[in-house]
């Protein structure tokens, strides 16, 4: 049995590199038909955007944003130039955010996943996810047919009827949430029910923790990660070698600095932000909102593109202090006025009945002149003022916090 969906995951990652740059004009292009990429990159030549630096100095666009743009210019806050008669479905997700559904097979990329979690052509599978406004049930079901997979279109909930469907068709496998396998595991101990068809799992949408997993692996299912969105579809999906996701192909993947455009050192925490290449509906830099780092090296499981630790909490860390919003984006034009520094945190607590900010602050030099100076440029930014703490250099967790608000 291969072990690659196909040629692509094991390519020579520069080969990768250059494919994927090179298309990326073509994307800008498309994307620029739309007024708001338009204005967006007003004075971009998609052209001279063929490499990381140029990709970075473009602007980032948030998913948190998207529902008052679209709110204010219905569907698609005016991102899309393609008809809507040129997509397959329409959905809407929590926001609200409006999604449309490209034409093309697996539109959303999501039958590598599937691939990778060891489905194959005609098995069963058992999908979970809803099919009803929401892109979720969609996006693992167009994965699963692609593959050459059957697809139970049983939807979340009815747990009873559920099981009608299990002992009739016998699924090898499960696509839903990691909550809902077990309580489909859980009511067959239960009641009887006969679950052993199942012994495969592509799980996404909630979080898969060890505890869980080991549940789930002790009753004989063998369970497989993905990660995605409903905007652009899967972006990462983890592999039989267990050593964090793979990123997918056909996109390009960066981690940021939280509340930036600025790419991290390699091995740091920070905000995941995607650019996808599809002609209808391409994204420019799109900020998910979640954390993660990249692993070095290949994975063992030969594919070849970045390795990520999976999610690893959100990356709005927006907090109120004494009334006024305070941003990861200042924390690091804090940093940017202070290159001598290392990592930056806010840390927010409450003494008696008062908020109370300290910037944490990576120096090699301890000295009073610096910390001055650090406290005039946090009131200058904030409009608070705050106190300042240097540490060590490298004494700061490695983990894409800029503000930590530790008030009870």
């Amino acid at each position: 049995m291969t072990d690659h969906y196909d040629a692509l995951e094991t390519r020579n990652p520069d080969q990768r590199e250059a494919d994927l740059f090179a298309r990326l004009p073509g994307a800008l292009r498309a994307a620029m038909q739309a007024p708001a990429y338009a204005e967006r990159l007003r004075g971009i030549d998609p052209a001279a955007i063929t490499g990381r630096a140029a990709l970075a100095a473009l602007p980032v666009l948030r998913k948190s944003d998207l529902p008052a743009m679209h709110k204010a210019a219905p569907p698609f806050g005016r991102l899309v130039a393609a008809p809507l008669g040129a997509f397959g479905r329409l959905f809407t997700s929590p926001g609200p955010i409006f999604e449309p559904q490209a034409a093309e097979t697996d539109s959303w990329g999501g039958a590598r996943a599937l691939f990778a979690a060891g489905l194959r052509p005609g098995d069963v599978v058992l999908n979970t996810f809803s099919y009803h406004l929401t892109p979720g049930g969609f996006i693992f079901d167009s994965a699963a047919r692609a593959l050459g997979c059957a697809v139970i279109p049983a939807g979340p909930g009815n747990t009873e009827q559920q099981f009608e469907l299990i002992e009739a068709y016998r699924p090898v496998a499960y696509a839903g949430t990691p909550d809902f396998l077990k309580i489909l595991l859980d009511h067959a101990a239960a009641h009887g029910r006969d679950a052993s068809s199942i012994r495969r799992a592509i799980v996404s949408g909630a979080a898969f923790p060890p505890s869980l997993q080991t549940e789930i692996k002790g009753r004989g299912v063998d369970a497989y990660q993905a990660f995605g969105t409903a905007d652009l579809g899967l972006v990462a999906f983890e592999t039989s070698a267990r050593d964090g996701m793979v990123v997918t192909e056909n996109v390009i993947f960066e981690i940021v600095r939280p509340g930036t455009g600025e790419p991290v050192p390699e091995g740091d925490v920070g905000e995941i932000v995607v650019t996808t290449l599809n002609s209808h509906h391409p994204w420019i830099r799109l900020a998910l909102g979640d954390l993660t780092a990249a692993l070095p090296g290949p994975s063992a499981s030969g594919h070849t593109n970045l390795r990520i630790k999976g999610w690893m909490g959100r990356a709005d860390q927006t907090t109120k202090v004494k009334g006024m919003f305070v941003r990861p984006e200042q924390v690091a034009e804090i940093g940017k006025r202070h290159p001598e520094l290392g990592r930056l945190r806010l840390v927010v607590t409450r003494e008696g009945e008062a908020d109370v900010m300290t910037l944490k602050a990576e120096a090699s030099s301890h000295s009073s002149a610096l910390a001055e100076a650090l406290a005039a440029t946090l009131r200058a930014i904030t409009k608070l003022g705050g106190q300042v703490e240097l540490v060590a250099s490298g004494s700061l967790p490695n983990d894409g916090k800029a503000i930590a608000d530790e008030r009870t």
